[in-house]
């Protein structure tokens, strides 16, 4: 009797600490944009380059690059990628796919209001598909909790953005995500590798409030038009050394061009002298 208790004691505080283990993440959640607004929102900045640890390949693309690109008809209705969707105006829906018999959670299932896009996060153990398989723009995602942590790792990503100012990404990046929730607020960390544009991996993150009452619009209805005349088959672009628009942001805030540039180095406490010293010299000059 006392080894039945002992093992059905144990038994209950393995339930209870799984059970606590996983927060509840369902429901529908909606943007905050408190923190980088002007890259979230308005986007297509010219020239905001700060924060992403960008190699000279990512350089080469946002030289080139001309924000009308995205008048182009096969460019207007194109979804964002999983790296980007999430920085930009969106709301979504979380709910869960249980087994029927054991009650476990199999997937995650998300309708992202924006572009109408849906996403799976698996939760059934089940790995990832070899390199060769499709890619998407939302990618193959499978997820784990720890502790009170939804870790979830995303592959198979097509190729997109970073940012509307011309930061690319490849269709070899991986994302780790962390989501933690606090009441009514839904917190993501984002973990970018990218070894084709990226020198480190680029981190950022966000906050969604929950949607308690009232009503949003979860259709994204959008149709190609030429709406600017051109030529059809023009592709909008710069050749090397020709984009004016390459340090109007720097300008704009008055900082040096080098900082907003510089990828990775910049993104550091340690770099501050030198742009102490280049805002110097400046002035000087």
């Amino acid at each position: 009797m006392a080894f039945r208790s002992i093992t059905a004691a144990c038994a209950l505080a393995a339930f209870t600490v799984s059970g606590a283990a996983q927060i509840n993440i369902t429901g529908e959640w909606a943007g905050r944009y408190h923190e980088d607004f002007d890259d979230r929102v308005p986007g297509d900045v010219n020239g905001d380059f700060t924060g992403v640890p960008i190699n000279d390949a990512a350089r080469r693309h946002a030289e080139a690059w001309d924000v009308t690109r995205v008048n182009v008809l096969e460019h207007q209705c194109q979804p964002y990628s999983l790296p980007h969707i999430y920085r930009g105006p969106l709301q979504f829906r979380i709910w869960e796919e249980k087994h029927p018999q054991t009650q476990e959670i199999i997937a995650y299932r998300i309708y992202i209001g924006t572009y109408m896009q849906s996403r799976t996060i698996w939760m059934d153990g089940r790995p990832h598909p070899p390199e060769y398989a499709p890619h998407t723009f939302a990618g193959f995602s499978t997820g784990v909790w720890n502790g009170d942590v939804l870790t979830v790792t995303t592959t198979h990503i097509k190729k997109e953005f970073y940012r509307r100012s011309g930061l690319p990404s490849s269709d070899r990046t991986t994302v780790v995500e962390h989501y933690v929730r606090h009441g009514n607020l839904l917190s993501q960390t984002l973990i970018i590798t990218d070894p084709v544009y990226l020198t480190e991996p680029y981190v950022n993150s966000q906050e969604f409030e929950r949607i308690e009452r009232g009503n949003r619009n979860w259709l994204y209805n959008c149709e190609y038009v030429m709406e600017v005349p051109q030529p059809r088959h023009l592709v909008p672009h710069y050749l090397p050394g020709e984009n004016p628009f390459l340090d109007e942001w720097a300008r704009l805030f008055g900082t040096p061009f080098e900082a907003v540039f510089g990828g990775a180095p910049s993104t550091y406490p340690e770099f501050m002298p030198r742009i102490e010293e280049m805002m110097n010299d400046e002035a000087d000059n």
